[in-house]
């Protein structure tokens, strides 16, 4: 069954794209947030910050969701919306839970991390005592391109790396004999 997602959704999705590139610009892995209210103001913005911050929780929906929380002044957000380019892993499904978050649209499955269907469906556990609708695939070809984008360049730096190391080392083998 393919989900209808209205222009507002895709304008939402395209700001949390916004966000995720921040991250990418930033050598973060790139995974952009936004917490909109009932009204539809964008109250809370995050992408992840986890290197920068060197904070294991600083992943984009945890500082959406701080941000939001402040904004409104506490920390229950019923009838905020979260958008996000990555299905959240379950620390930050859990926090959606915990912060009352009425709805979740996110762009591309995480097939090794995802806790909104992939591998578990937290925001969907009737032993929970909140629930999350979940809506997903928005802009996700965008989505995931931006990720593999990412993750392809840090391989390749990685490689150029390993080979400027092997050819100092073997400058340095060649002085020493």
């Amino acid at each position: 069954m393919a989900i209808c997602f209205s222009s507002f959704d895709c304008q939402m999705m395209e700001q949390a794209l916004c966000e995720a590139r921040r991250a990418f610009a930033g050598g973060e892995v790139p995974v952009g947030a936004v917490v909109v209210d009932e009204k539809g103001n964008i109250i809370g913005r995050g992408y992840n910050l986890r290197a920068a911050l060197h904070d294991p929780t600083a992943h984009a929906e945890i500082v959406a969701l701080r941000e939001a929380a402040q904004a409104l002044g506490g920390w229950n957000l019923s009838g905020c919306s979260l958008f996000v380019t990555l299905e959240p892993c379950p620390m930050c499904a859990g926090a959606l839970v915990q912060a009352r978050i009425a709805r979740v649209v996110f762009g591309c499955r995480d097939e090794r991390a995802g806790a909104c269907g992939s591998l578990y469906s937290i925001l969907r556990d009737g032993r929970l005592n909140h629930r999350c609708d979940v809506a997903e695939g928005l802009m996700a070809d965008e989505c995931r391109s931006l990720l593999q984008s990412f993750f392809l360049a840090a391989r390749e730096k990685k490689r150029q790396s390993l080979a400027a190391q092997s050819r100092f080392e073997g400058v340095e083998t060649s002085r020493n004999e």
